[in-house]
């Protein structure tokens, strides 16, 4: 043992604190942004998620979507939303996500 293990374990938890602090802690829960492509249930809203990936042997980039269900307690997303989902414990049978924020309103031309 060093003479400076009590010091290096008070800066390890000083630094541990301030990221508690300001958020900046790992987070393993998968984020995903997606439209919100339904609201018809209650406090529920369908987000869709597409995404690109390359396909491996043609090299052309191949579009997947999936739809996921996730709790809105205040039920303010509209159809058409941009909004960013998480990952949560189980809410229901089929919610397993909730949306956290609204990154981009729908305005309608």
């Amino acid at each position: 043992m060093t003479q400076n293990a009590p010091a290096e374990a008070e800066q390890q938890q000083a630094e541990h604190e301030a990221q508690a602090v300001h958020g900046t802690q790992h987070s393993f829960r998968r984020k995903m942004i997606g439209r919100v492509v339904s609201a018809k249930m209650q406090k529920t809203v369908v987000v869709e998620v597409v995404t690109h990936r390359r396909d491996p042997l043609y090299g052309k980039y191949v579009r997947s979507r999936a739809r996921y269900k996730a709790h809105d307690g205040q039920s303010q997303y509209k159809p058409g939303d941009q909004v960013e989902i998480q990952e949560h414990r189980p809410i229901s049978r089929e919610k397993r996500f909730i949306v956290t924020r609204l990154v981009k309103k729908f305005v309608e031309e």
